[in-house]
Order: C-alpha cells, then sequence, then structure tokens
C-alpha cells in the first residue's frame, strides 16, 4: 500500500511517500515564505518524478489536519481532497502534533509539542510514550506559554513519568528562553532536526490508519484549527 502524505501546518512542509513493505520512499521539506499554493504542487510532482510514480500509483492520500497555519492547512486538505476525488482514492487524516510527537518515538520522557499560534500564543499538547505509540497526556490547547507551563506542572504533579519533560516544536524555539525558565531544570530541548514536521512521519502514521481502515470522508473533513481565524474575528466582530 503507498501512501503519498501532504503537510502543511507550518512554514516548514512537506511531502512524502511511504509504502508497507518498502518503507519511505521519499521525502521533500518546502521552505516557504509567503504560501504553500507556490511549492506544493512542484514539491509532489518531484517526489512522484523521483520515485518513477504517478498519483494513481497511490493506494491512499494522507494529510497533516492542525493545529498549525490557517491558510496551509486549507491549501493542504484542498489539495489531499482534489487528488482523491481525481482518482477515487481514500483519505486518512492525521493530527499534527501527534505526528510531530513521533519525531522522538520510544522517548522515555513526556513531550510537549508547540507550534507557534501567534498573538503570544502556542498550539501544544502533550504526550507519553506507551508500548507502540504514543498516548495523550494534555489534548492539544491554544493558550499562552505561561498557562500551558501550568498545566505541565500539574500534570507533572499528579504522576506524569519522569522528572523532565521534552519540549519540540517551532514554538519551543520562540519561547525556549522563557519555558526554561519557568521550568526551573525540567525542560529539555530536541536538538534542531527534530525541531520541524516531518511529512514522514505524517505519511507513517497515515499508512497505519489505512491499514486499520481509518479512513476520512473527504467531503466533510475540515482543518482542526482550534480557534477561530481572524478573518472569522472580523466578520462577527
Amino acid at each position: 500500500m503507498k501512501v503519498l502524505a501532504v503537510e502543511t501546518s507550518t512554514l516548514l512542509g512537506g511531502v512524502a511517500i511511504c509504502d508497507d513493505k518498502a518503507g519511505l520512499i521519499a521525502e521533500v521539506r518546502l521552505n516557504v515564505k509567503s504560501t504553500h499554493s507556490e511549492r506544493l504542487m512542484t514539491g509532489i510532482d518531484y517526489v512522484l518524478k523521483q520515485s518513477s510514480l504517478t498519483i494513481h500509483d497511490m493506494d491512499v492520500f494522507a494529510v497533516a489536519t492542525g493545529p498549525g497555519s490557517f491558510t496551509g492547512l486549507r491549501i493542504g486538505l484542498s489539495t489531499v481532497k482534489g487528488f482523491s476525488f481525481a482518482t477515487g482514492k481514500p483519505v486518512v487524516s492525521v493530527p499534527t502534533l501527534e505526528a510531530l510527537a513521533w519525531n522522538v518515538a520510544y522517548c522515555r520522557h513526556p513531550v510537549c509539542t508547540v507550534l507557534d499560534a501567534r498573538k503570544k500564543e502556542v498550539y501544544a499538547a502533550v504526550f507519553q510514550w506507551e508500548e507502540k505509540g504514543f498516548a495523550r497526556v494534555i489534548d492539544e490547547i491554544s493558550v499562552n506559554v505561561g498557562r500551558l507551563m501550568e498545566k505541565i506542572t500539574s500534570a507533572l504533579t499528579d504522576g506524569l513519568n519522569g522528572g523532565e519533560i521534552l519540549f519540540i516544536g517551532e514554538g519551543a524555539v520562540i519561547y525556549r528562553d522563557e519555558i526554561a525558565g519557568i521550568m526551573r531544570g525540567q525542560a529539555i530541548f530536541a536538538p534542531p532536526g527534530k525541531m520541524v514536521p516531518s511529512p514522514a512521519n505524517v505519511a507513517y502514521l497515515g499508512l497505519k490508519k489505512a491499514l486499520s481502515g481509518e479512513y476520512s470522508e473527504p467531503a466533510s473533513l475540515i482543518p482542526f484549527y482550534i480557534r477561530r481565524s481572524e478573518a472569522e474575528l472580523q466578520s462577527n466582530g
């Protein structure tokens, strides 16, 4: 089973192709300063050509559904929906923060994935490795860093495994000093190469869901924003 995965949750997105027998076939990451609409299709075309495959060779399409960039998520989702409608192949959705946690699979520490949500807030979730995958300790939230640290400290006090917590993601880079100052020795940070979203993780988790029959209905699939966009706030304000 071949999966083409799209990750457009942040400015550093990308595309990957994964197979249940061959494993990871190809991955390309796109550092986009404007919008993914300018680079995404070029990236998809590139990985397909380099893999000697076509879009019709794919058995399923996987997409990171957020939280993350409002525009990026819409572009990624609409692209995958278009491929699904054109080929008749199914779609699976993958939560962005869970896919990011898989950058550090088997980590013995709790893992807090953090993306910049702007307006001095972050999108974050906390995961703990259990046997074959990550379990959620704190569900996805949009919150300022101080409040996030309060939630984490409470979880640690309530028996979260280990005394340290690993922070990963662009939000952890932006707010590193603030996080370290509040956590006082309990915060550790992933190396630079692990701080960015991985299209390969979206492909891998998408493949697992597809093999389990956990498909999404393309027509009703929407991004997981957590909070309303600026445009929605202005239109209702």
